[in-house]
């Protein structure tokens, strides 16, 4: 690990102890009745501080990582570097010779690429997309992903409805009832970005072309497929995980694919904190809600507003249920499970589900359709060259058991 990421850690780490300290002072001046508005405002600065040294390890980690398109040392396959020097060639010229078969052959699998349709990235840069897009989409982090090279996808879920019994060793067997399956599709749609460079850009044997198509393309598919995966309304676009029904009612009484809410008993806010009532509770009652099969490999999903007043609770034990984790690759936890920030969670108000605790892995499905493509357009926008790109995403949720949500609500 480098000595610059060390240093973004240890920053970290003293901003945290020094919020601790302040927050400390503002639940003793609470207590007393006092006032607390610069004690709230000093709070709220090293809140910033600390997510903006989290982004600073986060950056250097992946910059640390950034795959470099073959110049590692690593054994490379050859039909896929053939295909990426191709695709390289037609970025920059727009060559498009015996670009198609290389396509065919590096990915295995038969397309119909031309002029009109596009041809599809290399995997090494349709990687790179799916690497970048995590950081502003981190649903991907999370959730379970499958791969196809078709238009289609259904997933067979058992609703647990298969019975059995006991008998004698000699007793007959009679028939029991048979499992009951859910057939899921995945709502899918077709995502696209046009990121526009000059043809100085390209003619430059300095700019790597690839690289900058991947931050581009990554950067406007994760924006769209962030909010789509959490509130996507399945119309061209996948289903998000919030935009179904919600009930207060336990997993044995629940219909299949509602998701069970845990009302906060006030609605647009958290208990108000006293003697014998914390807001604290309420993370405390969701873990409950969740299965002991589901809690293992669980996370917190929520905004960063909600995420900062988090921050501040403690339990009745005067522990914070917050943990800031400054290692990169590892995330901040809330009462021991792992935090994932997530800016389309919508914000705390009446009613809302700003909160979600769950197996992302069990609960979400994304589907990804293989092959980023690309249309190169020298002529819409002179002198700018436009690379016309498309990926098909699908999303739904496969398990409502699997996933809880806290509503700022009374009931």
């Amino acid at each position: 690990m480098s000595k610059e990421i060390l240093d973004a850690i240890e920053t970290s780490n003293r901003a945290f102890e020094e919020f601790k300290k302040v927050n400390d002072a503002r639940i003793d001046e609470l207590k007393k009745g006092g006032a607390t508005a610069d004690m709230q405002a000093k709070m709220e600065a090293i809140q910033k501080d600390m997510a903006e040294q989290k982004r600073v390890i986060e950056d250097m980690e992946a910059k640390a990582k950034r795959p470099n398109f073959g110049s590692d040392g690593k054994e490379v396959n050859q039909a896929e570097a053939e295909h990426k020097q191709a695709f390289n060639g037609f970025m920059r010229k727009g060559k498009v010779d015996g670009l198609s078969e290389l396509e065919a052959k590096a990915y295995a699998w038969s397309t119909n690429s031309g002029a009109d349709g596009g041809y599809a990235v290399p995997k090494v840069i349709d990687s790179m997309i799916d690497a970048l897009a995590v950081n502003v989409s981190p649903i991907r982090s999370i959730a379970s992903i499958v791969q196809i090279s078709t238009t289609d996808y259904h997933k067979l879920v058992n609703k647990h409805g298969t019975a059995s019994g006991w008998v004698g060793e000699t007793d007959a067997r009679p028939a029991t009832a048979t499992s009951v399956l859910a057939d899921i599709k995945p709502t899918m749609g077709e995502l696209y970005a046009n990121p526009q460079a000059t043809q100085q850009m390209l003619d430059d044997v300095f700019f790597n072309a690839e690289q900058w198509l991947a931050s581009e393309v990554a950067l406007e598919f994760a924006r769209a497929e962030g909010a789509a995966f959490i509130s996507g309304d399945g119309v061209n676009k996948p289903t998000g995980f919030l935009a179904g029904a919600t009930a207060a009612t336990a997993d044995a009484s629940r219909a299949f694919g509602t998701i069970e809410h845990i009302p906060t008993g006030t609605a647009g806010a958290w208990k108000t904190l006293s003697g014998t009532v914390n807001p604290a509770d309420d993370l405390f009652t969701v873990v409950s809600k969740m299965k002991a099969a589901y809690r293992n490999g669980s996370n917190w999903v929520t905004n960063k507003a909600m995420l900062f007043e988090i921050m501040a609770f403690k339990d009745f034990q005067g522990r914070y249920v917050f943990n800031p984790t400054t290692a990169p690759g590892v995330a901040d936890t809330i009462l021991g499970y792992p935090v994932v920030e997530a800016e389309d969670i919508p914000a705390k108000g009446a009613s809302s589900l700003s909160l979600a605790f769950g197996n992302f892995k069990r609960a979400y499905l994304i589907v990804d359709r293989i092959g980023t493509r690309v249309v190169r357009d020298p002529f819409s926008n002179k002198p700018y060259i436009g690379f016309y790109t498309t990926k098909r995403v699908g999303g739904a949720l496969i398990n409502s058991e699997a996933l809880k949500v806290l509503k700022f609500a009374v009931a």
